[in-house]
């Protein structure tokens, strides 16, 4: 009987579909993003997973975190310079490390580096707004493309953000009698699709228990809807994941669950394969030898 194949690391899912979105925005978009500052984010989130791996004795970890990250930001920072997306990049993934509590980090690197570029450092902000209305369709196939292909292991969360997020947009439009065309926009907006499903979907900064997870994507949509229509502030869904991330550990503690594992990474599974190989080869090499000795013994014979 054949064994059922086994599934994608969802991070390459992540990593196909949102620098298919960056490729496009850069190229058809004018995204205000110089191809220098997305490739020195890559390289400042990269450079700081291989010297945490390396400080921490870390083999088995990889670099599909660290090129989601590089994506993120690139999607969602806009600079002035080429030292922010860089030093971003690098804060955020040694963030992952240092920032722990029972085996999980606490915010996403891709959120917490859009908080700490938009606070702290000049010249930079969050840019959510840049994808206009003609992709936003391509936005939902990919959204639901990923949705299906991952069996919904911890999209669900995505999908009662944007329940919980839609029904307080609804309210507010019966409440100021607007037209539907409203409610239709602020559904639509590319930023808001991006940060439903490939930033609050992190296995690793969101509840294990699904029920935790509701209640946490309730939480984030209602503030969320408060900060952007309430105190009237942009950025409200990426705000409140960062403001509420120090909650997950608390709803962890409160309801427990199974951890998230990340599936086997091509460098792990490098090690088993070279063991093999290694093996098959000094079959190949003894079979050699006893047939070349073989091969020997049937001289002496004929001589």
């Amino acid at each position: 009987m054949r064994a059922a194949p086994a599934s994608l690391d969802a991070r390459w899912l992540q990593i196909g579909a949102v620098g298919g979105l960056l490729l496009f925005g850069s190229l058809l978009r004018d995204f205000e993003l110089r191809w220098e500052q997305s490739a020195l984010c890559f390289a400042g989130a990269i450079a700081a997973q291989w010297a945490w791996m390396r400080v921490l004795g870390l083999k088995d970890v990889g670099y599909l975190s660290a090129i989601v990250t590089g994506i993120g930001l690139s999607v969602l920072v806009r600079a002035d310079t080429l030292w922010v997306h860089p030093l971003v990049a690098a804060f955020a993934i040694s963030a992952k490390f240092v920032v722990r509590i029972r085996g999980k980090h606490v915010f996403n690197p891709a959120n917490l580096g859009v908080i700490v570029a938009v606070v702290f450092l000049p010249g930079a902000w969050l840019s959510p707004g840049q994808w206009g209305s003609d992709i936003v369709a391509g936005m939902w196939f990919v959204a639901l493309g990923v949705t299906v292909t991952l069996s919904a292991k911890r999209f669900d969360i995505a999908w009662a953000f944007l329940a919980c997020y839609g029904a307080l947009l609804l309210g507010r439009v019966l409440w100021l009698d607007q037209r539907w065309a409203v409610l239709l926009h602020q559904l639509s907006s590319g930023g808001l699709l991006l940060f439903t499903f490939f930033m609050i979907t992190d296995p690793m900064t969101t509840p294990n228990d699904r029920r935790m997870r509701w209640l946490y994507a309730a939480l984030v949509a209602a503030l969320a809807f408060s900060w952007q229509f309430v105190w009237y502030r942009n950025g409200g869904p990426v705000w409140a994941l960062f403001l509420l991330s120090p909650l997950v550990p608390l709803l962890d503690w409160l309801r427990p669950g199974a951890k998230h594992q990340w599936r086997l990474q091509p460098a792990t599974m490098a090690a088993p394969v070279a063991s093999i190989a290694r093996e098959l080869h000094a079959r190949a090499r003894v079979s050699r030898l006893w047939s070349h000795r073989r091969s020997e013994n049937r001289g002496c014979a004929n001589t």
